[in-house]
């Protein structure tokens, strides 16, 4: 359940990082740091935080799949669609790395007997932390910072499984129930404007 999680989401946030990397104009090798720092970073930070080696260094797949999906987004010229950040592919795709790096960070965090604390830390940092460091290195406010209720998903993914796991609930059935409410929840709150108040 890890592994189908961890890939669903390293695919659908190289689509949404390699959309803000044309966005921001940066060139092959800017797309290709941008792409990977968003699909890997987030799970190289939390396994670097539950003291095990990055499943990105121990396992082929992640990178292959960051560079085939790259070069497909390559070859069917994603780059020259013109406002792509607002197209639904974006949206839709960064919903599912989100919801799918909460999930897998939360499954981290359990199977490492942390507390609701550690699980909802583990849960934030996996699904933003590439986020975050793409956006700090092209100079942007991180956009966790200025999008309604996307940490806010994060969160309450981590909560779920962690409540789930109290009563024994944790099944292939119930993480696809978690999955699809996550991500309906953050496409809806996208198009509905919700937002955390701003003090």
């Amino acid at each position: 359940m890890f592994e189908i999680a961890e890939y669903i989401g390293i695919v659908a946030f190289t689509i949404s990082g390699f959309f803000v990397a044309v966005r921001n104009k940066l060139d092959l090798l800017g797309i290709l740091i941008a792409t990977v720092l968003t699909a890997l970073g987030g799970g190289i930070i939390r396994d670097i935080a539950v003291d095990r080696v990055p499943y990105t260094f121990s396992n082929n797949y992640p990178a292959i799949i960051v560079l085939s999906v790259l070069i497909l987004l390559i070859l069917f010229k994603f780059h020259k669609k013109e406002s792509i950040e607002n197209k639904p592919l974006f949206i839709i795709s960064d919903s599912i790395g989100l919801v799918s790096f909460s999930i897998t960070g939360s499954l981290i965090a359990i199977e490492h007997n942390f507390n609701l604390t550690g699980v909802l830390a583990i849960s934030f940092i996996t699904a933003v932390g590439g986020g975050i460091a793409r956006d700090v290195i092209i100079n942007e406010i991180p956009f966790i910072f200025k999008t309604g209720f996307y940490g806010t998903v994060s969160l309450l993914m981590g909560m779920a499984i962690y409540l789930f796991n109290i009563y024994n609930l944790i099944t292939f059935f119930t993480l696809i129930t978690i999955f699809t409410i996550g991500v309906t929840i953050r496409v809806v709150a996208y198009y509905q404007k919700w937002k955390v108040p701003i003090i």
